[in-house]
């Protein structure tokens, strides 16, 4: 059997095509799952083992050259196209070509670059941490024993153990970055006022769905002084949410437990999508859980190398989707790691 022997025919169909349409419907009878020369391919797999790689070979040939002559009356279709186009009395080559499409600002960056402004106006500092996070300064260093139910696989991505078994891990929450940052300003400073924020990607093992992503950006907030107090944690959250969701919104603080500050508390906002009615986005509590804070744990000031009993600190981590989906008035979560274009371009684009 020899595979060649078609192909001159096969050619003889491509060039016959008279325009795209009947060039494709070429293409499809010779190159379609049960097309004559994909047939041709697998009769390989019927043969002797001796015969196999020289009729493979030979086939591979016949199919190369039918789709390079495909490719290429394709490309002539298209120039004659240009040319017919260009030909007509209304075509203006003076006129300015479209702008390329610039490409927009996750609307995640948008909110986290505005928090930043803010912040630092207030004269905070950003400061930055790893992701893949040591055991001790992701749990450790902020008074999250040994048994707490955070360390478990179900919630944490662990890694291989490395350095002598160290364990490390993908960091569960930017809070890290506090002690690091103060033992890091003590070393240089000495003990003294401090004003940092986070911002940065954090990753627990979640459920995916309309309210939880395995890969999540925070910002945490860290305020260490003498005489810092609640009021002074609720005053910065407060003018934090009216500047970034642009409006004023009810606010409720909760009890909550932190391990790393003592009394810690919930802060939610009133949910915009029902307002306060009860929907599947606010699980029918009209409300929207959005920044867990509180004070300092004397324990962590230890870690920074503060003494408790001078200096004193509140912290809070802003879940920066939750902030956005309430900005933009978005209902799911997911959008924001979709890769959905549509999605993206209805954000602000890169200024020229």
């Amino acid at each position: 059997m020899d595979p060649t022997a078609q192909r001159d025919s096969w050619l003889a169909q491509v060039a016959a095509a008279a325009d795209e349409a009947a060039l494709a419907a070429v293409e499809t009878r010779l190159l379609a799952a049960e097309g004559e020369l994909t047939q041709l391919l697998r009769l390989v797999t019927s043969l002797p083992k001796e015969q196999r790689p020289a009729f493979g070979k030979a086939a591979n040939g016949v199919k190369q050259a039918v789709e390079a002559a495909i490719a290429a009356a394709r490309t002539g279709f298209a120039a004659r196209a240009l040319q017919r186009e260009l030909a007509l009395p209304d075509f203006d080559p003076t006129e300015a070509a479209p702008a390329p499409r610039r490409g927009a600002l996750h609307p995640i960056t948008i909110v986290q670059n505005e928090l930043v402004d803010l912040f630092t106006s207030l004269g905070f500092q950003w400061q930055d941490g790893p992701e893949v996070e040591s055991e001790y300064f992701n749990f450790d260093a902020l008074n999250i024993p040994a048994d707490h139910p955070a360390r478990e696989s179900q919630d944490t991505f662990w890694c291989e153990p490395i350095d002598g078994g160290r364990r490390h891990l993908l960091r569960t929450h930017t809070s890290p970055v506090q002690v690091r940052t103060m033992q890091r300003f003590v070393k240089e400073h000495g003990p003294g006022p401090l004003k940092v924020i986070v911002p940065g990607r954090c990753f627990r093992s979640e459920t995916v769905d309309k309210s939880h992503e395995h890969t999540f950006y925070q910002m945490e907030g860290l305020v260490v002084d003498r005489g810092v107090s609640t009021a002074n944690l609720i005053h910065t959250m407060k003018t934090c949410l009216r500047v970034i969701l642009e409006r004023d919104v009810q606010v409720r603080l909760r009890p909550g437990f932190f391990p790393f500050v003592e009394p810690g508390f919930e802060l939610d906002v009133n949910c915009p999508f029902c307002q306060g009615r009860g929907c599947s986005v606010c699980k029918r509590s009209g409300w929207i859980e959005i920044l867990p804070c509180g004070m300092v744990h004397p324990n962590v000031l230890q870690q920074g190398g503060y003494d408790p009993e001078q200096f004193t600190g509140f912290a809070f981590g802003m879940g920066l989707q939750r902030v956005v989906m309430l900005r933009y008035g978005i209902d799911d979560i997911r959008q924001f790691m979709g890769g959905d274009l549509r999605f993206l371009r209805q954000f602000p684009e890169v200024p020229r």
